[in-house]
């Protein structure tokens, strides 16, 4: 095994948004350093069931919605107004070459 690849591997303290901590190891910081988390499984949405909200900035949210409201129900249309012979004609296309 190659001498001083790796990086050093040491014990740092993390502290929770709570303001609770522990002891684990990483090879983040120098020993003894001190992570403070923002977001933790505590407190973070993805972990504790809470509603993503979307933010409308500027008005992009309320335009993409406004440009793709009717894009799936649109493309359903197009789906159903081709006859089922014409459907076998086009698979019929596609078989000869």
């Amino acid at each position: 095994m190659k001498q001083d690849i790796h990086p050093g591997y040491h014990t740092i303290k993390i502290v929770m948004t709570d303001g609770s901590e522990f002891t684990t190891r990483s090879t983040w910081g120098k020993e003894g350093d001190v992570m403070h988390l923002d977001v933790d499984p505590k407190s973070h949405p993805a972990w504790t069931g809470g509603q993503q909200q979307l933010l409308d900035r500027g008005g992009r949210l309320s335009r993409f919605q406004k440009k793709f409201s009717g894009f799936l129900k649109a493309e359903d249309k197009k789906g159903d107004d081709k006859k089922p012979e014409a459907k076998k004609t086009e698979a019929k296309k596609t078989d000869k070459k």
